[in-house]
């Protein structure tokens, strides 16, 4: 059976009815609930189904296990697909999947979704969507798809720059990881929750209450550290450009800076650190990420969607995504040598040419259901 014709009856995810909630757990654990068609195409009809019943108040999209809400998409699977010429295979699962990121951003009804755990990708798309995220103490979120070749999806076109400041763009470039309290300041995550309450939680949702007077129950008074959005004068500083290139200039310039003032240490400082991570990413997939966050400010998200499926629809027939998940996933060796192997190859041709409307099978966002 290929993923294409996986059954949607599958055990990966759980759903269920109690009480006044529609339940949706995540089921693959071992595997950090990475997403797979079959998951996608079970969770779509039960959405569509809570939306017409008025027994169903509110759903609730949880991950099961202790260590991940959902780290992705299942990228092996992906890769192993366009290694073997069946990218149109691949493709539908990225179609369907942003089809169920559309439902999600416009569903009528209270979408919460529990992260207590990693949080990427794949999983971004099925929760910061929602009216509702909800950030345990072990939340971790990330984008970090220009490591391996690929691009911020799910709908990063449209929600990094809508990030305060320049913080998208930072995420976008570096696939640096967001923490619960980061979450609440960027507005990602709208309570932090202790995660030992969050069985709790659950039940109460079930319940008849309101859905904002009960998160407010449980919500963390106490302040919550941020790590990276205290850093935000120097990112708003480093990041406002519009070219990959001159944002590395002025993180140099930044790290020189901070190596002057010194601090008596051999330790990198933040802006040394920052740029050398962007400069092992793919030179290609900065370009487009950068390009993706600077075009969404304007987009509807139904246009974000759209644009990132006339992306995927190349990158899955290019070079860099099958050398990034090489060198990361399968062989771990970490070194992958990227076509083309520098920023400066890169032309803005090649780059808007990800973005040109395709030929055929655009991306038809679903007929109905608006919030």
């Amino acid at each position: 059976m290929t993923p294409s014709e996986s059954d949607p009856n599958t055990t990966e995810v759980l759903i269920e009815r109690r009480g006044t909630a529609g339940l949706i757990t995540l089921n693959r654990p071992q595997a950090l609930n990475a997403l797979t068609l079959a998951m996608v195409r079970a969770m779509r009809p039960a959405l569509e189904a809570w939306a017409a019943d008025p027994a169903v108040t509110r759903v609730v999209l949880m991950g099961a296990g202790d260590r991940a809400f959902c780290a992705g998409g299942d990228i092996r699977v992906l890769h192993d697909l366009g290694k073997a010429g069946r990218q149109d295979e691949a493709l539908q699962f990225w179609r369907e999947e942003y089809e169920l990121n559309i439902l999600i951003k416009r569903y009528p009804k209270p979408f919460l979704a529990l992260v207590d755990g990693i949080v990427m990708g794949g999983g971004v798309g099925v929760s910061v969507h929602g009216s509702h995220v909800v950030a345990g103490e072990k939340f971790a979120f990330a984008m970090p798809e220009v490591g391996i070749g690929f691009f911020p999806d799910v709908g990063g076109t449209y929600f990094l720059p809508r990030i305060p400041g320049e913080i998208g763009s930072y995420f976008a470039l570096t696939g640096a990881r967001m923490k619960q309290g980061d979450a609440l300041s960027t507005g990602l995550a709208t309570h932090a929750v202790a995660s030992a309450d969050f069985p709790d939680l659950i039940d109460a949702l079930t319940r008849v209450d309101a859905v904002d007077s009960t998160l407010e129950a449980f919500a963390r008074s106490s302040t919550v550290p941020q790590s990276i959005t205290s850093r935000r004068i120097a990112i708003d500083r480093c990041f406002r450009f519009d070219t990959v290139e001159q944002i590395l200039a002025a993180l140099d310039d930044e790290a020189a800076r901070e190596a002057s003032a010194g601090d008596g240490t051999s330790k990198p400082s933040w802006a040394a650190e920052t740029a050398a991570t962007i400069r092992q990413k793919s030179p290609t997939s900065l370009k487009i990420a950068l390009a993706q966050v600077r075009a969404g400010k304007t987009m509807s998200f139904e246009e974000a969607m759209i644009t990132e499926f006339r992306i995927v629809s190349r990158v899955c027939r290019g070079h860099d995504f099958y050398e990034g998940v090489r060198a990361v996933i399968i062989d771990k060796d970490n070194t992958p040598r990227w076509q083309p192997p520098s920023l400066e190859a890169v032309s803005e041709a090649m780059v808007q040419a990800h973005f040109a409307p395709l030929a055929a099978g655009e991306l038809v966002p679903p007929a109905g259901l608006s919030s």
